[in-house]
């Protein structure tokens, strides 16, 4: 097998990773060896808060919706069903929005949502009546 000596190619890859850990602490901005573990850490802890921020936004979304719920009387979780069962079809990034910027636009989602509850409990009650 042929030697191989890895001349530009290693010198490159470790650039590239002493410049991905300039500004870190003493040696894990100077030596390889720290300096890989560090940027290895760093880029795990990078990926895990890229997954973590989807799923703050989201509880965010949800707690202004259900603070402006809550204003216009009715709960977060019938507000949404209300919403499905009128056959509307925005999310919770939308809502919020609505939420936080139109609070009148809101209230006339609220009561539309109420009012196809309304129908369904009201279908529902003719069926089991028959």
């Amino acid at each position: 097998m042929p030697r191989v000596k890895r001349g530009t190619h290693r010198r490159a890859s470790r650039k590239k990773t002493l410049a991905l850990a300039s500004g870190y602490f003493l040696t894990k901005s100077k030596l390889y060896r720290a300096a890989q573990e560090a940027v290895e850490r760093g880029l795990k802890f990078a990926y895990v808060g890229r997954k973590n921020k989807k799923r703050d936004y989201r509880a965010l979304w949800i707690a202004r919706i259900n603070a402006s719920c809550r204003a216009a009387g009715i709960s977060y979780s019938k507000f949404m069903h209300g919403l499905k069962a009128a056959g509307m079809d925005l999310n919770r990034k939308v809502l919020a929005e609505i939420a936080l910027k139109d609070e009148s636009a809101f209230r006339n989602l609220a009561e539309l949502a109420k009012s196809a509850l309304a129908v369904k409990e009201s279908a529902r009650a003719a069926l089991e009546k028959e």
